[in-house]
């Protein structure tokens, strides 16, 4: 089977395997407590904190760990909320953010706060002036801006927008998931999120980070876990783990990230040669290095996905033509671009040139046969 869905989660990075292994024994105790065993789980937990603000360019008091990167998102967009109450009520995003930013501006509009939606161009990406008149107005609070998309990997103008919001005197969260570990991250930012499992870190840890200066005031019940930003006991093990595959995956990153782009860069060249009636989708050139995504003219994505499954794929479509809702992906939706079929391919570190090139070999006569069922001949 070939695991083509490196963008929903990457595959346990084997420096993660280990070194989680080895905290289960050494880093399970309490490490708000002082005994000799908590005292082991406290200096993994440190250690494993300045580990990653080192990797996220960040001060090591300045990063907590959460429960997930959505859990991260929410309390970074409804904290920074919360914490400039005085400065305004207004929050401003791109109308392509993940769902967890836009959840949260939901719970912001139904206390009373109001939200601007930026909206973006065919790649994906929005226009940095449009968001920086945006961000200029009166009362703005907070702005959200992803670093890459989540669905069709095209890289937003974060720094563009970061020097309007340092202008403005507004904190600018960055959604960094698909591009953590992947990408060097642009400066300018005040708040941070990102998903351990998106770099190969184990599933259930969350990285959020508050820069010192930034109002910040939780919106939960305060703990003393995390510097108050996070209630509940921190799983150190896995943290240990997050913190050694995102170490692992940085310093693999140069050589694998253009290994990968050049893999994403022959699937986008072919699939439309080979397919008739499919539009590639999202920035050709500044994206994410392992995310591809194009949408087939009359065919369903769940369809699609189906057979593909069957062949040995694992991918995910951004388009909801799945059993969940029929409602159409609301990033593809704000491109303007084709929703039907859609695929999104993401490789995870690892992907063969083989394994893309069998791809491209099944692709072609699986949308066919799908098209030809619905009783559509090209």
């Amino acid at each position: 089977m070939a695991y083509f869905d490196a963008a929903s989660t990457e595959p346990l990075h084997p420096q993660a395997r280990e070194a989680l292994i080895a905290a289960l024994d050494v880093g399970w105790a309490d490490p708000a407590r002082l005994y000799g065993s908590a005292r082991r789980a406290r200096m993994l937990l440190e250690q494993a904190r300045t580990e990653v603000a080192e990797a996220l360019g960040a001060r090591a008091d300045e990063v907590s760990f959460t429960s997930s990167g959505t859990q991260a998102v929410h309390l970074g967009v409804l904290g920074t909320l919360h914490g400039r109450r005085r400065s305004g009520r207004r929050l401003v995003t791109s109308a392509v953010e993940h769902s967890s930013v836009l959840h949260a501006a939901g719970i912001h509009e139904r206390d009373g706060g109001s939200v601007e939606t930026v909206g973006v161009g065919i790649t994906g990406a929005v226009e940095a002036g449009a968001f920086r008149e945006a961000v200029l107005a009166g009362g703005t609070a907070l702005a959200c801006l992803q670093s890459a998309n989540h669905e069709v990997g095209t890289v937003q103008p974060v720094a563009e927008v970061a020097a309007a919001c340092a202008e403005a005197g507004v904190p600018l969260l960055v959604d960094a998931a698909q591009t953590a570990g992947r990408m060097p991250l642009p400066g300018g930012w005040s708040v941070l999120a990102a998903s351990a499992h998106k770099w190969g870190g184990p599933a259930g840890v969350g990285v959020l980070v508050v820069r010192k200066g930034t109002r910040w005031r939780s919106p939960l019940p305060e703990d003393d876990r995390e510097r108050r930003r996070v209630p509940g006991f921190e799983n150190v093990p896995a943290i240990v783990a997050a913190a050694a595959a995102l170490r692992a995956t940085v310093a693999e990153s140069a050589v694998e990230s253009a290994r990968l782009s050049a893999l994403v860069d022959r699937v986008r060249t072919e699939v439309p040669r080979l397919v008739p009636d499919v539009e590639v989708i999202g920035d050709p050139v500044v994206r994410a290095p392992h995310i591809v995504t194009f949408s087939c003219l009359y065919v369903e994505g769940e369809a699609l996905l189906t057979e593909l499954d069957k062949a040995g794929f694992s991918v995910s479509s951004g388009s909801s033509c799945t059993a969940s809702t029929l409602r159409p992906s609301h990033v593809l939706e704000a491109m303007g671009v084709l929703t039907h079929g859609n695929v999104r391919v993401s490789l995870p570190r690892g992907t063969s040139a083989a394994d893309v090139d069998r791809f491209l070999t099944v692709l072609p006569g699986t949308v066919r046969r799908i098209r030809e069922e619905a009783g559509v001949k090209l």
